[in-house]
């Protein structure tokens, strides 16, 4: 597979309920709450979920990425260990499904309209969120280009940090759940994005 085009990084992907298909649910959804940073216990976190990922997947893994909040040193973030998986074919269930569910994770949910996205959580020995995708999936390249603009700019890192706090916040007073949380952040999540398109001069 080919890696994304620039024009398929930039094409922003809204999501649609009704394209979930669900496998299994949580035992329970975790809280909504920012934790003050804690980057060498999550960077340490990271890199032993990696070595279990790879012992379990071997060359089926093509990379394995620290993303989201906990993966950007000093910013506040829920405790729960973002990554995202590239396997050769997210398509190919029978490549890496068992073998992640031996070492571990559950899976929750396919999106086949998400890039051929795949979904897996552990809550062992913490709170891992997995996502699973093939080296064409766009979403990787733009989650690696919001980290790298978020080390880069310490006034985005203050803007997500601002959205984090407020959108947690509010979640919490009207007692919604993580996805709301994640609502409530898209418009600065946007923002920022587009300011590192175009410092890479995307746009």
């Amino acid at each position: 597979m080919a890696p994304p085009t620039i024009a398929e990084i930039l094409e922003p992907y809204v999501h649609r309920p009704e394209d979930v298909e669900r496998i299994a649910f949580r035992e329970h959804e975790p809280p909504v709450e920012i934790i003050a940073p804690n980057a060498q216990d999550w960077a340490e976190a990271f890199n032993a979920l990696r070595n279990r990922i790879i012992a379990a997947l071997g060359d089926t893994a093509v990379a394995v990425h620290h993303t989201g909040s906990t993966s950007v040193p000093d910013l506040p973030a829920k405790d729960i260990i973002d990554i995202d998986l590239v396997v050769k074919d997210s398509t190919d269930e029978a490549s890496y499904v068992d073998k992640l569910e031996q070492a571990g994770f559950k899976f929750t949910l396919r999106e086949p309209a998400w890039h051929q996205h795949r979904f897996f959580y552990t809550y062992d020995p913490r709170a891992v969120n997995l996502h699973v995708w093939s080296p064409d999936s766009p979403e990787v390249a733009r989650h690696q280009i919001f980290r790298e603009r978020l080390l880069r700019s310490p006034e985005d890192l203050a803007r997500y940090r601002e959205a984090k706090e407020l959108a947690a916040s509010q979640t919490r007073a009207d007692g919604g759940v993580v996805q709301d949380y994640n609502y409530r952040k898209e418009e600065t999540i946007r923002q920022i994005l587009t300011n590192a398109f175009k410092e890479l001069g995307y746009i």
